[in-house]
């Protein structure tokens, strides 16, 4: 099987039975979901949405956030994984949004990454959701499951696994599978204990055949 083949058959698996896919995170405006990316680094969304509802209520936009200094927004989110440094971190981001973008979330990724608080994968996540654009954010899930499926080859950085990702997955896709991606591994391709008795893409995954060949070596046979 070739490396495009392998693309194609994955493609076309998430195409046809998964056509919908769509971040997890609770967020009604753009503001609102750039705040709960940054909140989601090394976070599960989960907990994420269990916090931003009274966050979102008293710091709707840029101008409250701004406004607020960072102990107050560290009471809101201190179950958040790093706290000290989210709640620092999204008080200079309002503060910058207004200073610098005139309170408008830029669409550039160069642009994105200034706020604080932002890499490249925050910036990715809201350029392709926000903005529609051909982004793939390369989150713990996306870069595990792209390795395992063959996706990806020798590929040992976030960076180097989008490079090869928007380089093999046809532009009108590459938005839509980050999410594919993501959900893939956060509920099937698990990282310790991946359900590959549930999974429909063993066709095309090296990890898979991998684990088929280790399954199928002989046991000795024993001497009389």
């Amino acid at each position: 099987m070739t490396r495009q083949e392998r693309y194609e058959g994955v493609i076309d698996y998430f195409r046809t039975h998964v056509p919908v896919a769509e971040t997890e995170l609770h967020y009604n405006n753009p503001f609102e979901l750039l705040v709960a990316v940054i909140l989601s680094a090394q976070c599960t969304d989960k907990r994420v949405n269990m916090v931003t509802p009274k966050l979102f209520r008293d710091y709707p936009n840029a101008e409250a956030l701004a406004a607020a200094s960072s102990d107050v927004i560290f009471d809101y989110i201190r179950s958040i994984s790093y706290p000290n440094n989210k709640a620092k971190h999204l008080v200079g981001m309002a503060n910058m949004l207004l200073n610098d973008f005139k309170g408008v979330i830029p669409g550039e990724i160069d642009q994105l990454v200034k706020l604080p608080g932002v890499g490249r994968k925050t910036a990715n996540v809201i350029a392709s959701v926000i903005y529609d654009k051909p982004a793939m954010a390369v989150d713990t899930h996306v870069f595990r499951v792209s390795a395992r499926l063959g996706l990806t080859v020798n590929a040992k950085t976030p960076l180097q696994t989008e490079q090869q990702l928007v380089k093999y997955i046809p532009e009108q896709y590459i938005a839509t599978a980050h999410h594919w991606l993501i959900l893939h591994g956060r509920y099937t391709c698990l990282a310790r204990t991946p359900k590959c008795d549930e999974c429909k893409l063993t066709a095309w995954c090296k990890y898979f055949q991998a684990q088929a060949k280790k399954t199928k070596v002989k046991t000795p046979v024993k001497k009389k």
